[in-house]
């Protein structure tokens, strides 16, 4: 890798969900040769998709449901964000069978692909429609649930492995939803850095983006102590569970199903009048 033509750290923004801590590590601690240098912010991702909005920060993970809004000032790296299957978000509720119509939903973000999925689906299998949508930190939500403030949770990351625990039952699997409709991964969290960094900056960003993900394969356990400090959900089983899921060959490079997935995602949304249209060279890398 050759230096970056700015020598600043880039401030970036991504959770502190296992996944992302996993990913970042090695480059967020220097271990990754050539490298930039990055001066972290953790944020929930309702918080980093009001970063990109506003074109705060240089490299952020966002919620590709936010890409239409950003993209103008924003470039999509092929790698480091979270796509797959059998990972989607799951609507939770205290009691198994309920009704949505008209029900109270805590989700973690309006500007979420969570939210986005839940919306395509709920236009199909909830007649009437839902009712009110109140927006928390994911963390917040199944508490929410389990103690009667909402009838409902839109949840994602390592509650797919923990909802049990509070008593919570899965009335329904975005991305289970999504699979069946469409073939394709689920398309959740994208990694964007601003444009103006420069064509040459941005390949060495995805080359460290990468070089980041196969140094946490290889090493795990050198990610390890990163991950706990900044885990929500602190038993180490679930955090390896939760990296299992979302750290996989998508997160390495986006590759012609992970585009197309991307793609399908905010193609169908500008269809259903819920996402502006892309442009037709948005998603291209320098």
């Amino acid at each position: 890798m050759s230096a970056p033509a700015e020598h600043r750290p880039l401030k970036t923004a991504y959770s502190p969900c296992p996944n992302d801590t996993f990913v970042f590590d090695a480059w967020a601690h220097g271990r990754i040769p050539g490298a930039p240098a990055l001066e972290v912010t953790f944020a929930d991702i309702d918080i980093t998709n009001g970063l990109a909005e506003r074109g705060e920060f240089d490299v952020l993970k966002v919620s590709y449901a936010v890409l239409p809004y950003v993209l103008d000032e924003y470039a999509l790296l092929p790698c480091g964000g979270a796509l797959g299957r059998g990972c989607g978000p799951l609507v939770l509720t205290r009691e198994p069978g309920t009704a949505l119509a008209g029900s109270t939903v805590a989700v973690p973000s309006e500007t979420s692909t969570a939210y986005l999925l839940f919306r395509l689906w709920a236009a199909e299998t909830v007649p009437g429609g839902v009712g009110e949508i109140v927006v928390m930190p994911f963390h917040e939500i199944m508490p929410a649930v389990r103690d009667g403030k909402v009838d409902a949770g839109l949840v994602i990351h390592e509650a797919r492995f923990t909802y049990r625990d509070y008593g919570l039952h899965k009335l329904a699997d975005m991305g289970e939803h999504w699979e069946a409709t469409t073939g394709l991964p689920i398309p959740l969290g994208a990694i964007i850095a601003r444009r103006s960094l420069g064509g040459a900056t941005l390949k060495l960003l995805a080359d460290s983006a990468r070089a980041s993900v196969r140094a946490a394969w290889e090493d795990p356990e050198a990610s390890r102590p990163y991950v706990m400090e900044h885990a929500q959900e602190l038993d180490p089983a679930v955090a390896d569970a939760h990296i299992g899921l979302y750290v996989n060959e998508f997160t390495a490079d986006l590759g012609e199903d992970g585009y197309a997935a991307v793609r399908g995602l905010l193609t169908r949304a500008a269809a259903e009048g819920l996402l502006p249209p892309l442009g037709p060279n948005a998603l291209a890398f320098p």
